[in-house]
């Protein structure tokens, strides 16, 4: 018999809204408020961001401070651009071909990112979306990465804290059960059910192969089903030498996570074919704290370094002259995003 959904949530905390898991953090986050002197310290952690990356940062302005080298192509779209003019040629120019991934210029947690197959299908995200994105290349190599990396101001090499591993939302063939029933057979699909049933059609009834796989979904997101799993045996002293380097460039930069793929693992350490799609600020999240196979006490041990990590550069970028924004801004930014 399986367990209906919401009793899942209630067990596995990966599924808890963020606000319930965040929670018992609060005492702490206010003993950091005091050592910091500042209930918004956070926002000084990258003054390279806007507000640090708490929230609202534009995701065009944080790439074009990354080595090109390490990026995708990329295309920043204005939402009231002409579809068949402008939009149109600025792909020409960048070289961009399909597929493509677009999604928000400002946004987090997966929300209205897109696979995109054909010129029609990017037509019609343009024309439903109510903000500017961007379009960037597919990036085909086969391993996506989270990649939590900080540095303290005063230090030239940073540490790499954090390695998640990305297991798209996948099911697997028995020769006998349509791709519904094999999705209901999966907990971690049937929270993506609904969806799934209407991106599939009726190709939902067919069967699939023994063995044969089917990704449901290419976008390595969490909330869309992906399995984070916890990667922090990869983490070496070549690994935080790569991402120093990577991060060198980014004058203000000093806490994030790289949501990244590589070819390889050997050209992971080589910092070689490696593909940035985004890098997120200090609202960042450790990402292996939500694998499945981790412990409740394990996650908030871990966010509690974390959490003191950005603390501590805070600290040494306010000496330095960059103050937290006062909490009136903070609270127009939550506002705007949140309510």
């Amino acid at each position: 018999m399986r367990l209906p959904l919401s009793i899942i949530k209630i067990f596995n905390y990966e599924y808890w809204p963020w606000w319930v898991f965040y929670l018992p953090m609060a005492p702490y986050w206010l003993y950091l408020a005091f050592k910091t002197r500042s209930f918004t310290y956070f926002t000084s952690v990258n003054p390279g961001i806007e507000a640090g990356g708490f929230y609202g940062e534009s995701k065009i302005d944080i790439l074009k401070k990354i080595n090109p080298q390490f990026l995708p192509k990329t295309v920043f779209i204005d939402k009231n651009n002409e579809f068949e003019e402008e939009v149109i040629h600025l792909l020409k120019n960048s070289h961009l071909a399909f597929p493509l991934i677009a999604k928000p210029n400002i946004g987090e947690r997966g929300t209205n990112v897109a696979k995109i197959e054909t010129i029609e299908q990017l037509k019609n995200y343009h024309s439903s979306t109510q903000e500017d994105y961007i379009v960037q290349e597919f990036v085909s190599h086969p391993i996506e990465f989270g990649v939590l990396f900080s540095r303290l101001p005063n230090e030239r090499k940073g540490k790499v804290s954090s390695l998640t591993m990305k297991e798209f939302l996948t099911v697997t063939g028995d020769g006998k059960s349509t791709i519904r029933e094999l999705i209901e057979n999966s907990t971690r699909a049937r929270f993506q059910l609904e969806v799934l049933e209407s991106k599939l059609g009726e190709t939902i009834h067919e069967n699939l192969a023994e063995n044969e796989k089917l990704l449901l979904e290419p976008i390595g997101n969490h909330c869309r089903g992906t399995k984070f799993v916890n990667a922090n045996h990869l983490i070496n002293e070549k690994l935080d030498e790569v991402f120093s380097r990577i991060a060198e460039s980014f004058e203000g930069f000093y806490y994030g996570r790289f949501d990244m793929k590589v070819a390889s693992i050997e050209d992971l350490y080589r910092g070689e074919n490696i593909k940035i799609m985004e890098l997120n600020g200090v609202s960042s999240d450790p990402g292996h704290i939500y694998d499945p196979n981790y412990r409740l006490w394990q996650a908030y041990r871990d966010l509690r370094w974390h959490w003191k990590r950005s603390a501590e550069i805070s600290i040494h970028n306010q000496k330095r002259g960059f103050q937290p924004l006062p909490f009136s801004e903070v609270w127009a930014i939550i506002k705007k995003h949140f309510m």
